[in-house]
């Protein structure tokens, strides 16, 4: 199992730095690497082991011994130079999950070919998250594939006070509504017996078009 194994950060910009606070918070052991002194400084109070060290140097790598770690990530934005060259090195030293941050898809297709296990594309995800969200009347947006979405929504007015089985709302949207939260409540699994009210917020998961549509009619 590779769940809460440790894990090396490398780039502590904001990204980098609030992942590996983030993890470490969840429990998680974190090497956080980066080659700027002030940056790892101000870290070390923060962070139990936060290295000065430059992450293109594959023998600086070694005496780190991040060979031995089995998930890493590449925080490293600004430089894409050092991105792409951490990345490969990582690669080169058979660890065998890596992520990396990409700040374009072409940066991301670069590293995707060198050895990068999963691509992540901050600034373009949150900027498709929040159009999302400010032209519609989702109350929350994630995309989970290339073409689901899971959304937060209220219910729309046709399916508020008739169990969600007698909606008939998988043949007419194709979406499912997969939880549901009441007033004062937490969320709850939604089931065919489940009645929607005004006031509810519902999780509602499907195709990104269909889900928008259904939003729509909020």
């Amino acid at each position: 199992m590779a769940e809460n194994l440790p894990v090396v950060v490398i780039g502590m910009g904001r990204f980098g730095s609030a992942l590996a606070l983030e993890l470490a918070r969840r429990g998680t052991e974190v090497l956080a690497i980066d080659n700027r002194p002030k940056i790892v400084q101000a870290l070390s109070g923060r962070l139990t082991h936060v290295i000065t060290a430059d992450a293109t140097d594959i023998d600086a790598l070694r005496e780190l011994g991040v060979e031995e770690f089995y998930r890493a990530v590449v925080a490293i934005g600004g430089d894409l130079e050092a991105s792409i060259l951490t990345t490969s090195l990582l690669a080169e030293l058979e660890v065998e999950d890596i992520w990396a941050k990409a700040v374009t898809h072409q940066h991301k297709r670069i590293l995707e070919r060198i050895g990068a296990s999963h691509i992540v594309l901050p600034e373009h995800d949150m900027g498709e998250r929040v159009a999302h969200l400010v032209s519609g009347r989702m109350l929350d947006y994630i995309e989970v594939d290339e073409d689901f979405a899971l959304i937060k929504t209220r219910p729309p007015k046709e399916i508020v006070g008739i169990p969600l089985g007698e909606t008939r709302l998988r043949s007419k949207y194709g979406v499912t509504v997969v939880s549901v939260k009441s007033v004062d409540e937490p969320f709850t699994y939604a089931t065919a017996d489940t009645v929607l009210q005004y006031g509810d917020v519902i999780l509602v998961a499907g195709p990104i078009a269909k889900v928008e549509r259904l939003a729509d009619r909020t």
